[in-house]
């Protein structure tokens, strides 16, 4: 039995890698492509597809609400959604399962997984992207390296040794001021004098 898949998701380069990996295998099969939820919806009551791979965010009607139209719909009991996203969060996994998602799937999920998990959907069972390991805790984490300071430190000079002998400090010269020599003065001119006639 062939396993019919509607894809519905605004990203045309994904559809398109999504429809030729689908198609792929013999057992499965794209029969349409919806590029928001109210799309979905509407492709879904025409369809009435096994799968339909939904992606969360997208324009007009997100993907929650059209997961929740779809399985509300008596019409559409057959048609399971499985949701594909990259928005791998705890509120989102609850309000897909809420609307009555069958599986939730983040878009890093290799090609086996994916179309292992459409199987796995068709045949009635419910799954769940494994999450990845939780961060380690702000206390478990080493501490960070101490900060080099802006200016290293001026070494210190060396403590002389406990036994070492102190010399005396020679004594400072003082400087001697010489005192000027008296030069002997020269004999002052006697005033020539004056012999009467």
């Amino acid at each position: 039995m062939t396993i019919s898949v509607l894809l519905a998701d605004d990203q045309a380069l994904l559809r398109a890698t999504f429809r030729i990996l689908i198609d792929s295998c013999p057992d499965l099969e794209v029969v349409d492509e919806a590029t928001n939820g109210k799309e979905a919806v509407d492709l879904a009551r025409i369809h009435k597809p096994d799968i339909v791979l939904m992606d969360i965010r997208m324009p007009h009607t997100d993907g929650l609400t059209a997961t929740a139209t779809i399985c509300a719909d008596p019409d559409l009991d057959t048609t399971r959604v499985l949701i594909l996203t990259t928005f791998e969060i705890d509120e989102y996994v609850a309000q897909a399962l809420r609307a009555g998602a069958s599986g939730f799937l983040g878009k890093d999920v290799g090609a086996d997984a994916l179309l292992d998990a459409i199987r796995t959907v068709a045949a009635g069972d419910t799954l769940l992207s494994p999450k990845p390991p939780a961060p380690s805790s702000p206390d478990s984490s080493p501490p960070p390296p101490p900060t080099p300071p802006s200016h290293p430190p001026k070494p210190s000079p060396p403590s002389p040794p406990a036994n070492a002998r102190s010399w005396p400090s020679p004594p400072k010269a003082t400087p001697t001021t010489k005192s000027p020599t008296n030069s002997p003065s020269a004999p002052s001119p006697s005033a020539p004098t004056s012999t009467a006639p």
